[in-house]
């Protein structure tokens, strides 16, 4: 049955009216205490919420485009979304500690998400871990194809070995980060030349690196610290995840909307060092630069010059400056080197001081931001408990001097003021004058009894 392109085009609108109206929310499940058990007959992907959480509402709409978007794609993920605070039993078993919490449920493994909340990002998640965890690349145009669609490409070459046991445990494990593939050493284009099979390589910054087992330690921690390119574009988002390779991060700081010739020299400096030292600092340094100081304000809790370079230390919260301004290759790498050799001056820390200055920067920095953003708001909320806590002052001073003024009054009442003290000192010392005055008049009539008869006669 054929139809006219008028009526393909009406039938489109309707589909697509269809799938982003309302009834398209229920491509997303709400899920109870129930979930738990029919989960393994399904892959699913999974929103743990609060419906009081500011970022949970703002990833709501974004979250019903995820699951109109792989229900198109026939890929066999469900989504669906808890209610984290009503069942806390539920994501208490899946290890949920914050809101919102992604993670993609597959058999017996849960993968957390931990990249940025946009759609995109989240669906190349799901396709990523819901597929198989090692990728076969059956031919040279497909290994040419994946080659320039990916930045970073682990492949391994061989055939059946103990280190593809260990290669293919490793992508199971690390498959949230990137993609694993294998392939035949025939399907390698002519440039690539391995010294033996079998073999892991990573694809990369235009050229390729083999793991050795001996000089690069764990295969597992080669692919966590070459996951990343060599030298890249840095924000928090990306900073927060370069922290887990355990490398040190060199960032040139610059201001991208008002490049300076400073700006770019440091770019091309560590860039430079990314690439034609690769051997002597690559297992140690990740390098790329940051547009804007403010987020490296905010870790510092100080402030970076810009254009500048410094060295963060996300295991233990430590920071370096180089001591004079960087003007060649030479000084940068000594900079590097005295970072490694620990004669650089090392500032910050995770110290018991350094947490409590971080407390009160947080807290100063949430109060700034609340007025900057909304001051009637800010002086609500700010200002309304100083006015509960200065009423509160002046009614307990208030109520202490109404209560000595009660006391005084009940005194007065009961005879012990002292004025009425006054009084009974004064009357008892007229009382006293009076028994003294009468005691000498009897004295002194007892004297003139006492006189002779002839004394008397005088008198």
């Amino acid at each position: 049955m054929l139809f006219s392109p008028g009526a393909m085009a009406l039938l489109g609108a309707v589909f697509s009216a269809l799938l982003f109206s309302p009834a398209a929310f229920a491509l997303v499940q709400d899920l109870d205490d129930t979930f738990k058990d029919s989960r393994m007959d399904d892959i699913w992907l999974v929103d743990f919420y609060a419906p009081w959480c500011g970022y949970c509402k703002k990833l709501e709409p974004v979250w019903q485009e995820v699951g109109a978007e792989l229900t198109r794609s026939g890929l066999p993920v469900r989504v669906g979304k808890m209610d984290a605070t009503a069942y806390s039993g539920v994501a208490s078993e899946f290890g949920v500690r914050g809101y919102p919490t992604i993670k993609l449920l597959k058999g017996e493994l849960a993968y957390n998400y931990k990249g940025p909340r946009t759609k995109d990002d989240i669906i190349e998640f799901a396709n990523r871990v819901a597929g198989p965890a090692v990728r076969s690349l059956p031919s040279r145009q497909m290994f040419e194809h994946v080659l320039m669609r990916h930045s970073v490409l682990f492949v391994y070459v061989g055939g059946e070995s103990p280190l593809k046991e260990k290669y293919s445990e490793v992508a199971s494990e690390l498959i949230v980060y990137t993609y694993f593939f294998s392939a035949s050493e025939d399907i390698l284009t002519e440039s690539v030349t391995l010294p033996e099979l079998p073999a892991v390589v990573v694809f990369k910054d235009g050229t390729y690196f083999t793991y050795d087992e001996y000089e690069d330690g764990s295969l597992s921690s080669w692919v966590n610290r070459e996951r990343f390119q060599s030298y890249l574009q840095i924000d928090g988002f990306t900073l927060y995840e370069l922290g887990e390779t355990g490398k040190l991060v060199a960032i040139a700081v610059t201001d991208e909307k008002d490049p300076t010739e400073q700006s770019v020299r440091l770019k091309g400096l560590i860039q430079r060092v990314a690439t034609e030292h690769r051997e002597q600092f690559n297992r140690d340094f990740q390098f790329g630069h940051m547009d804007g100081n403010e987020y490296i304000n905010s870790l510092i809790m100080g402030e970076v010059s810009v254009p500048n370079i410094i060295i963060l230390n996300t295991s233990n919260e430590q920071y370096f400056l180089p001591a004079a301004h960087v003007e060649n290759i030479e000084q940068l790498l000594q900079f590097f080197k005295s970072v490694l050799d620990g004669s650089a001056l090392a500032y910050g820390g995770d110290g018991i001081f350094q947490r409590i200055k971080r407390v009160a920067y947080d807290a100063r920095s949430t109060v700034m931001s609340v007025f900057r953003s909304s001051p009637v708001l800010g002086c609500f909320l700010f200002g309304l408990p100083l006015g509960v806590i200065s009423l509160m002052c002046y009614g307990i001073c208030t109520a202490e001097s109404d209560d000595g003024a009660d006391d005084v009054e009940l005194m007065r009442r009961d005879g012990f003021t002292d004025e009425e003290e006054e009084g009974e000192e004064e009357e008892q010392q007229q009382l006293t004058t009076n028994i003294q005055g009468e005691e000498e008049e009897d004295e002194n009539e007892a004297e003139r009894e006492e006189k002779s008869p002839s004394e008397k006669k005088v008198d």
